[in-house]
């Protein structure tokens, strides 16, 4: 498995979820100090971080590959995530207190994200494509 650099953490999310971008978009807003990037999980260098797993599984949840190699999924992304923003420990360790709401928390919005972005106006998703696409990793040719 290939791991992010040591102060930086990736991103791993469905490019065919506008919800998905949306909500990325807000966290990537709140890391002041550009400790994320962003990788399309149907992007071909996605595999180098998710191999072992079939892409209906790489599409069931977003993916976070920390910056101490290890990978977390769905839930579990919430916790570590955190951690890397600012003032984002105290909800870090209320995600680690609670892994198993986290995580159903977390699978209730991810099977309910078409009907969440139906409110979301067009402008919208596009300003979230723009802040995505500024803080995407980049892929070798």
């Amino acid at each position: 498995m290939t791991t992010a650099p040591a102060s930086e953490a990736i991103v791993l999310y469905d490019a065919n979820c506008g919800w998905c971008r949306w909500t990325l978009a807000k966290f990537l807003r709140w890391d002041r100090h550009r400790r994320l990037t962003t990788l399309a999980i149907q992007a071909p260098a996605a595999g180098a971080f998710l191999a072992g797993m079939t892409m209906q599984e790489r599409l069931a949840s977003w993916h976070l590959a920390a910056p101490d190699g290890r990978l977390h999924s769905g839930g579990a992304v919430f916790a570590p995530l955190l951690r890397l923003l600012p003032g984002g420990a105290p909800l870090a360790l209320a995600a680690s207190a609670l892994p198993g709401l986290t995580e159903r928390t977390y699978r209730w919005v991810a099977d309910h994200r078409r009907l969440l972005a139906r409110p979301l106006r067009p402008g919208a998703i596009a300003r979230a494509d723009r802040i995505v696409a500024q803080r995407s990793r980049p892929t070798p040719p």
